[in-house]
């Protein structure tokens, strides 16, 4: 197969799962593309008073099932393809864990790691302005993403709330607790991880008690993926960012390494486990769970040969190529696709979007209880699923989510 973009490869992942489903040719171009592409160019004055132009992306995939939901990233690689694939990804996620919600996608083309505070909330504040006309509670609901966190969204908040002239707490997830966050939110995306590993460990019959585990990315999604399969006695060997990797066959000591992470930022220079160089080879160390928890395109056909893991659990979006869908499906690798293993964020997210609405707050506890109820089913489903149509989990996952978004599509009809 010859490589693919990473919109061609949602595409092809969207394809697969149709042609299953017999999916009509007019409802599967209606649900396949994006509604609306929003391109912006803004300057900014940094802080050596130069004026410098900025681009930002906004993608809204499709609304059918409800407002547009997904996060915001600001990354030197983001461009409209990503932005894309990940804005039809979401549609499918939330979909697939059944929350009335869209798909849509934002990101400005920055290094975060350049800039200053105050140069980011700049940033921040003037895309906000940029895209205000197409963004709101009852529209287009943005949240933290690659680079981005619950500063971020208080200064859309405070941003968008200027220009309209009244607080609007729901024009963001993600946010401080202190203006309407939920408890739990910064968690969820890597205790979904961890519910769906629990999940598939259960249905491949092994023990978690005996069972190791590597975390390629030790972001948010990562470390709190990491701490929280650790809690459930799975022992967390191998960790890796976009710095160094190490690895300890008798388990890595995480308060350790999280505390070097807070003095350090990176885990480079970390001396209290072994090293692997290149740190992309973390991937093919023997496990027994892995869990991609970086970025896109990171288990190819180059690489899946070469991994050990008996599960994959896929924390971050598009990290398993379809070509290296093809190879770990013939080794017998099983994987937990990245719209149903990561879908813990945006579950959270339509959280505090119903406690923001209804001007309430949810406990901590009742957050995680309400978060299993809806991801535990969703698992079930999906897997139900692939059993009875003899495929893979991810197809079956599309499957699901495509069959509902295009159900609502036929009961809504085409205007005019």
């Amino acid at each position: 197969m010859a490589e693919l973009n990473l919109f061609e490869m949602a595409q092809h992942q969207f394809n697969m799962a149709a042609d299953k489903l017999n999916l009509e040719r007019g409802i599967k171009d209606r649900i396949m593309f994006p509604e609306r592409t929003l391109i912006v160019q803004f300057p900014v004055i940094m802080d050596n008073g130069n004026i410098k132009m900025f681009t930002g992306y906004r993608v809204q995939h499709n609304n059918v099932r409800g407002p547009f939901k997904g996060g915001i990233r600001f990354s030197p690689d983001v461009d409209l393809d990503e932005v894309k694939a990940l804005a039809s990804w979401m549609t499918w996620k939330t979909a697939v864990v059944n929350i009335p919600f869209g798909g849509a996608k934002g990101g400005v083309m920055c290094d975060p790691g350049t800039l200053s505070k105050n140069e980011l909330e700049k940033i921040t504040r003037r895309y906000t302005y940029e895209i205000k006309d197409i963004i709101g509670p009852d529209f287009d609901i943005p949240a933290p993403d690659v680079n981005t966190n619950a500063q971020v969204m208080a200064w859309i908040v405070d941003t968008y709330s200027m220009i309209n002239g009244q607080n609007s707490f729901g024009v963001v997830t993600g946010k401080p607790v202190s203006l309407g966050g939920s408890y739990g939110r910064e968690e969820a995306t890597g205790r979904g991880v961890m519910i769906t590993t629990i999940q598939a460990i259960k249905e491949i019959g092994i023990e978690n008690k005996k069972l190791t585990a590597i975390v390629q990315g030790y972001g948010n999604v990562g470390s709190n993926a990491a701490r929280l399969l650790a809690e459930k006695g799975i022992k967390i060997i191998g960790i890796s960012d976009i710095s160094a990797a190490v690895y300890d066959p008798d388990g890595l000591n995480l308060n350790e390494i999280n505390e070097f992470l807070k003095k350090n930022k990176f885990l480079q220079g970390y001396t209290g486990a072994k090293s692997i160089s290149p740190k992309e080879k973390i991937l093919e160390m023997d496990t027994d769970i892995l869990v991609p928890a970086a970025v896109q395109n990171q288990i190819t056909k180059e690489n899946a040969d070469r991994i050990k893991a008996r599960v994959i659990v896929e924390g971050a979006n598009g990290p398993t190529t379809p070509d290296a869908d093809i190879i770990l499906n013939n080794k017998g690798i099983f994987v937990v696709p990245d719209i149903l293993a990561n879908a813990g964020g945006v579950i959270v997210s339509y959280f505090e979007w119903v406690q923001n609405i209804q001007e309430e707050k949810w406990s901590y506890e009742e957050v995680i209880s309400k978060l299993e109820e809806i991801m535990i089913p969703a698992y079930d489903d999906v897997s139900a699923l692939a059993k009875k149509e003899k495929t893979n989990m991810r197809t079956a996952a599309y499957m699901i989510a495509i069959s509902r978004v295009a159900e609502a599509t036929r009961n809504r009809g085409i205007f005019p």
